[in-house]
């Protein structure tokens, strides 16, 4: 086992600061980049999938925001491997050179109507050029900074770098406020390009910072022994143990933390804005204010995890939140449009269609259209926010929309088939039946938007809160442990990989996941199955797979994972 040389608290204190501000802000800025998009996913939708449907547009959007996600664990392999050969610094100086190359490019990209077609074909490459960066740059910041600290103090040192990705995700919302504010309807059109375009500035700052910085002291003694990896990837995955822990770090750690810190932050934006109807600024003012009251919890967390234990707080975070998502969602309903609720009280909607002629109305593409009679109804009361249940007909019927009314009697608003219809057509008759839907709708006391006089502002920002609350639970220690349950000679490599699976392939695509859930079934919870299910998963596998590495537990067995290679 090798044991790395690291200065103590006392003795460091100034240097470690140093390694803390570094590691912080780099990561920081690079997660900035990558948040923007997800907090412009709306605006971004109309600048480039202007061609399909609104339903599909924004679904659209979101895919291609999980495209970054999705090359993610490929960003691990790549630079993970580079990260255990040449080393820490090196290679997050490469990955955050080239997401601050590909977010400023973003800035300056031609939209659908310049362009069509080959305009979100080149954001997609930029996203997924921002996704093999990133999957680079987590573990390298993370295992650099944890191994500067001393041991006793690691999860209080590391807990610095998980607050970046919300104070990047709240930079970008302050931005985009600033903006809007600024610019009122132009932002829309143009300058929302303004974020984006600031990237180089945030680049060159963090370049400049990374350069300043030496090689972490474990790696560097790896060096003067001469027992670095020199095949990573092999070393990795070859040895049982180590695939082992890589498996299970995954099924029981990465995979649940991620669901629940984007279930928390960036799907409680959508579904204020996209599903409750709250006009976009005022929703990132309130999650911007939670933000600001949580992200001090990620510090106490932190160090709290050096005292009790890594585990017991992440599992913790991740019980609580797959078993209160359902009630605290539904209160953010109640506080930011009670309308809705109440409307759906008084009056149900549901849709009269034959099961056959409903589809998925998932379209990844974009080259499909939604003709039918029962998708043309169903997208039409998604895009409105109103909640619904289907009720079977007799085949070959034409889909009708029944909205109940508080006398007892209901209105049916038949909907219409455009498969036969030229393009004229069908819009004349989208247009017609929208109308139609809407005035029955607005007679039934759904809103169009969420009323700012009937919103308990403080209240929807208490339960945003208490999901911040299970992020930072979640979220605080994760970095230390993960870093203590690898060894150092691979570590780069073992834990880049499971993060950015469960970050890539499980958080990133939570969002679309979910809103095609809610799209499907007309349920406007029916998302949130996705990260509970996952959460408790992880939870179940985390007990049942993975080890403590710090706390009162692994001091009084005499039990180490926290220094150098673990055995």
């Amino acid at each position: 086992m090798l044991n790395a040389s690291v200065p103590t608290a006392a003795g460091a204190s100034q240097a470690h600061g140093r390694v803390i501000l570094a590691a912080s802000l780099g990561t920081g800025f690079e997660w900035y980049d990558f948040f923007l998009y997800g907090s412009l996913a709306a605006v971004i939708s109309k600048q480039f999938f202007a061609g399909v449907n609104q339903t599909s547009a924004f679904i659209f959007a979101l895919l291609t925001f999980a495209a970054g996600f999705a090359v993610r664990p490929f960003g691990a392999l790549v630079f993970g491997r580079l990260g255990d050969l040449v080393g820490r610094k090196k290679t997050f100086l490469a990955t955050i050179i080239i997401m601050g190359t590909s977010t400023t490019l973003v800035g300056v990209l031609p939209n659908y109507q310049a362009i069509g077609i080959a305009a979100p074909m080149m954001l997609i490459a930029l996203r997924m050029l921002q996704g093999l960066a990133i999957g680079g740059e987590y573990g390298g910041a993370v295992i650099y900074l944890a191994e500067h600290a001393p041991p006793s103090l690691r999860g209080r040192y590391t807990s610095w770098i998980q607050t970046t990705a919300t104070l990047a995700l709240l930079l970008s919302l302050l931005l985009i406020l600033a903006g809007r504010a600024a610019l009122g309807a132009a932002f829309e059109s143009w300058g929302w390009r303004i974020p984006f375009l600031i990237s180089v500035v945030l680049l060159v700052i963090s370049v400049y910072i990374r350069l300043q910085l030496a090689e972490s002291p474990v790696f560097q003694q790896m060096l003067a022994e001469g027992s670095t990896s020199r095949a990573p990837l092999r070393d990795a995955f070859s040895d049982s143990a180590n695939l082992k822990r890589i498996l299970s770090v995954l099924l029981g750690a990465t995979a649940g933390m991620n669901v629940i810190w984007y279930g928390g932050q960036l799907y409680a934006l959508y579904f204020l804005t996209q599903v409750l109807k709250v006009e976009p600024q005022r929703a990132s003012v309130l999650l911007a204010v939670a933000l600001v009251i949580g992200t001090p919890l990620y510090l106490l967390f932190g160090r709290l995890s050096d005292r009790v234990g890594r585990k017991r707080l992440i599992m913790l975070g991740m019980a609580l939140a797959a078993t209160t998502y359902f009630p605290i969602y539904r209160a953010i309903t109640h506080f930011a449009n009670p309308a809705i609720e109440a409307a759906a009280q008084r009056a149900p909607v549901q849709v009269l269609a034959a099961p056959s002629a409903c589809s998925l109305q998932f379209d990844p593409v974009g080259r499909h259209h939604f003709l039918g009679s029962c998708d043309i109804a169903k997208g039409a009361l998604a895009r409105a926010g109103v909640p619904y249940n289907t009720e079977p007909t007799a085949p070959g019927s034409v889909a009708r929309v029944r909205i109940g009314r508080p006398d007892g009697a209901a209105i049916e608003v038949p909907a219409f088939e455009g498969a036969h219809l030229t393009a004229a057509s069908f819009r004349e008759e989208s247009a017609a039946f929208a109308t139609r839907l809407d005035r029955a709708l607005r007679a039934a006391g759904y809103p169009v938007n969420a009323d700012p006089a009937a919103m308990n502002c403080p209240m929807v920002v208490l339960m945003l809160f208490i999901l911040m609350v299970y992020v930072t639970l979640a979220t605080a220690p994760m970095a230390a442990w993960l870093v203590e349950l690898f060894p150092a000679r691979v570590r780069y490599t073992s834990l880049s990989v499971p993060y950015h699976i469960g970050a890539g392939w499980f958080g990133g695509f939570m969002p679309a996941v979910a809103f095609t859930l809610v799209a499907l079934t007309g349920d406007l919870y029916s998302g949130l199955w996705y990260p509970v299910i996952v959460a408790g998963v992880t939870v179940v596998a985390g007990v049942c797979l993975l080890p403590e590495t710090a706390g009162p537990a692994v001091r009084a067995s005499g039990r180490s994972f926290r220094c150098g290679l673990s055995s």
